[in-house]
């Protein structure tokens, strides 16, 4: 090998050593072997990784009770599935093959390109609004037909017989979408919204977003939500809407035999990130019929890149929802769908209801602001807790997650047919807008077990699909309908419920129970402020659920374009906007937001916009570690061969050394991807030569690299090279990046850490700052970055903050 071995080791100093622990490497998939190695502790091989945040300035360890031995990758909790996680690149690779494709490019292709890209949104539009539509009618008619054999039961006095179809069939379709889920597609339990997050963050795990998350995901939070779980199918649909999107644009799924071959424009994961945003803005304006809610909070809480190009095509995509949604429900007023309600794109109309506010109603918001965001931060609180408790149930297998789920719905049924016993019978209100009681169909006025000309105000709440119980505590008009000790009592159950339901194996979301809750607790406040307050206790209502939604989500613009959307009710804009920035103010004083909180919990990678400030103490140097493989520009095939079966690492750094250049000379950076296509090629030679590259560039297309979908891509197990071949050469250059973006190693490692984030790298080279040493010292990647990695290697730092 010419006087050289390689691969080649570079080693650096070592880190820091740790006292009274046992230190252990895990190669990261993105690394080149510098930087690529993640530290951690263990004082066990079955210690328990805990979650601590002490006054030492500990670091918030993730959700993961083990950690084996890997050597390829980190491994991260998605949905309630653990799988090992890589970093996206959307950094374009600068080589002789970009360079050639992009000078041949054409305007006929560039044109292709841009009318391909809007096609891709305005299908996405589409088909999010048809499963958000599909959505809503499977569960309006399965928890319909439900509630009707209930109503049925209970008017002949059959009441034990009720409790049973009630509860029998509730965990029936409890059992359903648990085991769809446990078995088909683990990734689909929850929200999905923190592992969206995480993925336009540049987090990618296979099974986010795959074909089968998406079929469990729609059927399972049908399922979920008929089943008569406080959960809701808003945050669901936001998954559902980036799964479309990415189906899509990685050209259908190979597997299920579903690919289309003019797609391979998107190929990369630049356009997929555009189209995944584009489809969880698409997922909340169908999920909520709120399009421009949509786009704000796919630009407030999913993005983390962000430009105008890209608000223009999600405004497009959630405008075409919105067109589906009103094409689909005006067809249904002619009810032709079943049990399907009558409301049009406005879910909870308030429009009637003018308000007028003086000082003392301000003062009254105040209160609310507060106690939503003290409630707010509890929420958070317990929910890490129960998350934390679920998760050594949930990793025992699928027979456990199927068995916490029929314990949770069966406690559910207890809870929502038992409860409303507890509560008085009513008289109907004289003067009563819609009938009273209300028989057969959903309503304000349940009669349960009351006598003719009566209804029972708890039964209302608790025996209705979760968005008539909003719609009823949204009620404007109706300051007597529920008693105080009612909505205490729904308020206690649906903020305890909503905790203990979140972590199940369901698909799941947290707006609705969110909602039902402030919606409860407002309507307490706005009954006992009556005195000094003029404002409709249903007004109270929607402020109380704007608050606990500041409270749990921290969202603020998204939020309350979206409540306002989804009641019609411009004029009450100044309160809400009030009550958000309170509730949101107070609860950032105790933890993070939630979504924020479960990213961590279940250790996906994700990069803040800005540094931790202990970063500023230290370099990019500190925190590279050795040994570095890298490769000659002219590399021999078995070693290459042999670098790619014993490591994980999807980036080499590619040096030449005299006789090719005069010095060692850092060339660029070679992907892993790029090197199993290029040997796939079989372009060798069987002298080491540099070439002028024309062979390669003959014999490849651009679109040859191009990244495949989901588990699609060249693995080192797919070649079959004979020993003759191994003895072989190839030539890299025209394959390596020669433009990597690189920082000097004595740049502060928050510095790096804002570089990297804002250009939404995999790799970033490190070289030194003085000459006569190798081109490279090390190379970071996402996982340098990490508040535990590095606290792994300096225990001691931070301690002072």
């Amino acid at each position: 090998m010419d006087g050289h071995p390689s691969p080649r080791s570079h080693h650096q100093p070592p880190p820091p050593e740790r006292d009274g622990s046992f230190n252990y490497d895990i190669e990261s998939m993105d690394g080149g072997g510098s930087g690529g190695a993640w530290r951690g502790r263990y004082e066990s091989s079955e210690a328990l990784l805990r979650y601590d945040d002490e006054a030492s300035g500990g670091p918030r360890q993730p959700l993961l009770r083990k950690r084996t031995m890997n050597t390829t990758s980190q491994i991260a909790i998605v949905g309630a599935n653990v799988c090992p996680i890589e970093s996206l690149d959307y950094e374009i690779v600068e080589n002789d093959l970009f360079k050639q494709d992009w000078r041949s490019r054409k305007k006929k292709q560039i044109f292709q390109y841009i009318v391909l890209k809007w096609a891709l949104v305005l299908l996405i539009g589409m088909l999010t609004g048809i499963v958000g539509f599909f959505n809503n009618l499977a569960v309006e008619n399965i928890a319909g037909l439900k509630l009707l054999l209930t109503s049925d039961l209970m008017l002949k006095q059959r009441y034990f017989t009720a409790f049973l179809a009630y509860g029998g069939c509730n965990l029936v379709l409890a059992t359903t979408a648990a085991a769809i889920c446990a078995y088909i597609a683990p990734a689909a339990a929850g929200s999905g919204i923190p592992e969206v997050k995480a993925y336009l963050n540049g987090v990618d795990a296979y099974s986010i977003l795959a074909p089968s998350t998406l079929f469990v995901k729609i059927f399972g939070s049908i399922l979920g939500v008929s089943a008569g779980f406080v959960l809701g199918k808003e945050g669901p649909m936001v998954h559902t809407g980036a799964c479309i999107a990415n189906l899509l644009g990685q050209g259908g799924s190979r597997k299920y035999h579903l690919t289309w071959n003019w797609l391979r424009y998107f190929k990369n994961d630049r356009d997929r990130r555009d189209l995944i945003t584009c489809g969880s803005a698409a997922g909340v304006a169908a999920a909520f019929r709120a399009p421009v809610g949509g786009v704000l909070f796919a630009l407030e809480e999913a993005a983390s890149w962000w430009r105008s190009a890209l608000l223009w095509r999600t405004f497009f995509t959630t405008a075409v929802v919105a067109v589906v949604l009103r094409g689909l429900i005006e067809f249904c007023r002619s009810g032709k769908c079943g049990l399907f309600g009558q409301g049009g794109l406005i879910m909870f109309d308030l429009s009637s209801t003018i308000p007028t506010y003086t000082a003392q109603d301000v003062v009254a918001i105040i209160v609310l602001g507060i106690i939503g965001g003290v409630f707010g931060g509890l929420f958070n609180f317990l929910l890490d807790r129960i998350l934390r408790a679920y998760s050594i149930i949930n990793e025992r297998g699928p027979p456990f997650k199927i068995l916490l789920t029929m314990i949770i719905s069966i406690i559910t049924s207890a809870c929502s047919y038992g409860l409303p016993w507890l509560a008085p019978c009513t008289p109907c209100p004289a003067d009563a807008a819609e009938e009273c009681p209300t028989i057969g169909r959903s309503g304000n006025f349940k009669n349960f077990q009351c006598p003719p000309g009566h209804y029972n105000g708890l039964a209302s709440l608790f025996f209705n699909t979760n968005d008539d119980a909003i719609r009823n505590l949204f009620s404007s008009g109706t300051e007597k309908e529920f008693h105080m000790s009612t909505l205490f009592v729904f308020f206690t159950a649906i903020y305890c419920l909503g905790l203990v339901t979140y972590g199940i194996a369901v698909p799941s979301g947290l707006f609705i129970p969110v909602i039902l809750a402030g919606a409860t607790y407002g309507r307490i406040v706005g009954t006992l402020l009556g005195p000094i307050s003029d404002l409709d206790p249903g007004l109270f209502a929607l402020l109380g659920a704007a608050s606990f939604l500041g409270g749990t989500m921290r969202m603020t613009v998204s939020v309350c374009v979206i409540l306002l959307e989804l009641t019609n009710d411009l004029h009450m804009l100044p309160l809400v906007m009030l009550v958000l920035l309170i509730s949101k103010t107070i609860a950032d004083s105790f933890n993070k937001g939630v979504y924020d909180q479960i990213v961590v919990m279940k250790g996906l990678p994700f990069m803040e916009a800005h540094a931790e400030p202990f970063m500023r103490n230290l370099v990019a140097g500190d925190v590279v570690s050795g040994p570095l493989i890298t490769f000659s520009g002219v590399e021999k095939v078995g070693n290459i061969v042999h670098a790619l079966r014993i490591t994980g690492h999807n980036g080499f750094p590619v040096v030449d050394e005299p006789p090719v250049s005069e010095a060692p000379e850092l060339v660029g950076l070679v992907l892993r991807s790029h090197l199993l296509v290029l040997l796939k090629g079989r372009s060798f030679m069987k002298e080491k030569v540099k070439t002028s590259g024309s062979f390669v560039l003959r014999r490849f297309g651009a679109f040859d690299f191009a990244k495949p979908g989901s588990g699609k891509g060249l693995k080192i197990e797919d070649l079959d090279l004979t020993d003759e071949e191994l003895d072989m050469y190839v030539d890299l250059h025209p394959i390596t990046n020669t433009s990597p973006y690189t920082v000097v190693e004595t740049m502060s490692l928050a510095k790096a850490a804002v570089l990297f984030r804002a250009l939404g790298l995999r790799h970033l080279l490190v070289v030194p700052k003085t000459p006569g040493r190798p081109p490279i010292v090390g190379i970071l990647t996402r996982h340098d970055f990490m508040h535990e990695h590095i606290h792994g290697l300096f225990p001691n730092l931070g301690k002072s903050h």
